[in-house]
């Protein structure tokens, strides 16, 4: 799986800076940003703004809110001296995302208040691709980036978002830019963090598409993980993300969550949800940990945590589980869990877990 870090965040301020640099002789204070409200040159000041406030949310540890701060520049500041200020916020978020730890997350408003070093590289890379494209079109220039970048863009950030025939006019598409043929127009939009849920021993983590096509191909996600993972259920329940995710049905806070251990922040194990809740509010649950992990109660652990979160939800009701006949550690932590048994075949044992 290819990272996404500093490093992309630099190759998208280079795409930005050149693109840009060919329109220094025009006045960018006159002219509308495509589709924007704004000039083009608060748009490429926006762009600035984003990428401190991102390093200082990620460098600064914030859990709360925005650090209270924000750029300004001096006064008669040219299109020149705006790009560099683009340079050097860009290079400032580049290396604090080099330089968090990947456990670490900090404030965002969306969609569950926190973003990881991934989340945030991801969107300030999505501020550079689309104000870039807005100030382009404004100024009746070509910018088209790397359908890389714009791929990562959207299975970091739009994990909710189906995959068109290309990466970059998908992106435009689902932020209001543009047209796709066979979609309604986008009206009203928001990108997506992923979804982390805290345990007493153990971070459920969810994985984006990205890191799930990875696991489904027989790569490690991202994750660091113990000997013999991850192990072949996590596999399996990658492979649905992945599925749903290319159908257009992903709801990513029903999807997929890699299990890992706060001492030492290496993956155990998977657990999640088959697909969303039903018109009932039903929702199937599906869990493994690898070898070296089990017997240690963090699958009963991990399972409180994430019924916990789900029967909190108003479209969640009951919570269903099947697990094999000889599988009796695994009956025994669905127990322990508050799981109920309601039904047996030759092969199964089925499980519930109802809204108090």
């Amino acid at each position: 799986m290819r990272a996404l870090g500093g490093e992309q965040v630099e190759e998208a301020v280079a795409d930005c800076v050149a693109a840009l640099r060919t329109v220094l002789d025009r006045d960018w204070t006159k002219v509308t940003a495509g589709r924007l409200e704004w000039s083009c040159h608060k748009t490429a000041e926006h762009i600035a703004s984003d990428l401190i406030a991102y390093a200082g949310q990620l460098a600064g540890r914030a859990q709360d809110s925005y650090v209270p701060f924000e750029i300004s520049l001096d006064e008669g500041t040219d299109n020149a001296g705006l790009l560099h200020v683009i340079e050097t916020t860009g290079t400032l978020l580049a290396t604090t995302v080099g330089t968090t730890p990947p456990d670490v997350r900090a404030w965002h408003p969306y969609p569950f208040r926190s973003a990881d070093r991934e989340g945030f590289a991801a969107m300030g890379i999505a501020e550079m691709l689309l104000h870039t494209h807005d100030i382009a079109e404004g100024l009746g220039i070509s910018y088209t980036p790397s359908e890389e970048l714009a791929e990562s863009v959207l299975t970091w950030l739009f994990p909710h978002v189906q995959p068109g025939p290309a990466a970059w006019p998908t992106l435009l598409w689902a932020t209001g830019r543009g047209e796709l043929p066979g979609r309604a127009p986008v009206t009203e939009w928001r990108w997506r963090n992923n979804l982390v849920i805290p345990a007493e021993r153990l971070t459920l983590t969810g994985v984006r598409p990205a890191a799930a096509r990875d696991l489904r191909l027989g790569g490690d996600g991202g994750f660091e993980w113990i000997e013999g993972g991850p192990y072949e259920g996590t596999r399996d329940a990658a492979g649905m993300t992945v599925k749903a995710y290319e159908a257009g049905v992903h709801r990513p806070e029903f999807g997929l969550f890699v299990l890992v251990r706060r001492e030492d922040g290496r993956a155990i194990g998977g657990m999640g949800f088959h697909g969303a809740p039903d018109e009932e509010g039903r929702v199937e649950i599906g869990y493994d940990l690898v070898e070296g992990a089990r017997g240690q109660g963090y699958a009963t652990e991990a399972l409180r945590a994430l019924a916990d979160w789900a029967l909190a939800r108003d479209d969640v009701r009951t919570l269903f589980a099947t697990v094999e006949r000889d599988n009796t550690a695994s009956q025994a932590v669905v127990t322990r869990a508050g799981f109920t048994q309601v039904s047996a075949d030759e092969e199964e044992f089925a499980y519930e877990l109802r809204r108090a």
